[in-house]
């Protein structure tokens, strides 16, 4: 799946919500956080799964190290 191709409409689908996997977008990257309990019910400190978060993670304290290890499932298009 690592070779999908997300429009911002189909990421929107995928919001962690009613047992729907949680991807996000950083940089370019699609990203399955589905795993992580923070982002079960779409929200994880603000940040909303099914959007693009480069923005928003790049002015964070985290940082993007916070991705490390979560697999990439396609590239947002």
């Amino acid at each position: 799946m690592a070779d999908k191709v997300f429009t911002l409409a189909e990421l929107a689908q995928y919001d962690g919500q009613d047992g729907r996997p949680a991807y996000f977008a950083y940089e370019g990257q699609v990203y399955d956080a589905s795993s992580i309990p923070n982002w079960k019910e779409n929200k994880n400190h603000g940040n909303l799964a099914g959007k693009d978060i480069t923005d928003a993670l790049k002015h964070s304290s985290h940082g993007a190290g916070v991705i490390e290890g979560l697999p990439v499932v396609g590239t947002l298009g």
